[in-house]
């Protein structure tokens, strides 16, 4: 592990568990580990079935780092989800294995958590790895027309350098508390990829507790590593599908009703989105696919079940959905 460089007299206290999805990432992954040599963290590689040698690689040049080698690619949330269960730590950190980290990252993110147990998360600031005076991502927002958004995305970083609440933090540089994780549940597999984090970000403002946005950890991003580019079929009819099921898990029937307006103009406005991109087609399929998720045995076991003890939660997350679409247009 990396939580000790030679030299030190005395040992470094590890409070968190960086868990590391892998998927045919041997571009990648060499660096990603690299940067991380002295961050103050248990290391864990979860291989989502590679045959690119990078699983092999991880092995042979970092030999202190964790591997749990899965037999076939299950997807970001089982990866992740395998990691997490692997963990003891206080925190667990997910990183994509297309990033490098700027020294400070580990306790950057813990500092942030440590003074407030109602924070479930806390996001890196993500930059652009080509180039570092751009956002890639400072903190997701959700809104009622059913959009996520990355806060920040290709503007300049100086803009972004003051710690405020977000709707959920992104999954490929964050930090999650473990206890909150144990009682909300780990990511939902149903979604494969994307749009998982805002999931479990939404399922944690449910339950009272709070995202926010770190500046102090850095993280560089090359961004699409995985999926291969930042519009795909792929990525189209997989995030349609799950935008679909992120409305039916997480909000009650009254609160489809009320956003429903908004829910039809934001889905009409994408399928316009991509069907200039040429995907069309493909965000159609997806949306199908999202209400036949939603009306499945697997669908409904994983949607929230209201209560009325998070009434005031809900009425705060719904302010938030009216107020993120002229935030989403402001940007």
């Amino acid at each position: 592990m990396f939580q000790k460089k030679e030299g030190e007299a005395e040992a470094v206290q590890i409070r968190s568990t960086i868990i590391i999805p892998n998927y045919n990432g041997i571009q990648y992954t060499e660096e990603c580990l690299k940067s991380l040599e002295g961050e103050p963290a248990e290391i864990l590689v979860v291989d989502n079935g590679s045959t690119d040698g990078s699983r092999e690689l991880v092995r042979e040049k970092f030999p202190d780092v964790r591997v749990i080698t899965l037999d076939k690619n299950y997807g970001f949330c089982s990866a992740v989800n395998q990691g997490i269960k692997a963990s003891k730590r206080t925190y667990v950190i997910l990183l994509n294995n297309d990033t490098t980290v700027e020294t400070g990252f580990v306790r950057a993110l813990e500092a942030a958590l440590d003074g407030d147990k109602r924070i479930f998360s806390g996001a890196a600031q993500m930059i652009n790895m080509q180039h570092p005076e751009l956002i890639d991502d400072a903190g997701d927002y959700y809104c009622a027309l059913g959009w996520a958004f990355a806060a920040g995305k290709d503007k300049p970083r100086a803009r972004y350098e003051k710690s405020r609440e977000i709707f959920s933090a992104c999954g490929g540089a964050c930090i999650y508390r473990r206890a909150v994780l144990k009682k909300i549940g780990m990511l939902d597999e149903n979604h494969f990829a994307y749009l998982e984090d805002v999931d479990l970000g939404y399922r944690a403002k449910i339950h009272g507790y709070r995202n926010i946005y770190v500046p102090q950890a850095v993280v560089r991003h090359a961004g699409s590593a995985s999926s291969g580019s930042r519009y795909n079929a792929f990525k189209a009819e997989l995030t349609a599908r799950n935008s679909v099921y992120l409305v039916f898990k997480n909000m009650p029937p009254g609160q489809i009703l009320l956003n429903f307006p908004f829910l039809l103009m934001g889905f009409f406005g994408k399928q316009l989105f991509y069907t200039k991109k040429g995907l069309g087609r493909s965000f159609r399929k997806g949306i199908v696919r999202g209400l036949q998720l939603c009306v499945s045995e697997a669908g409904r076991r994983n949607r929230v079940r209201f209560s009325t003890k998070h009434l005031s939660a809900y009425m705060r997350i719904q302010w938030e959905l009216w107020r993120n679409i002229w935030y989403r247009l402001r940007i």
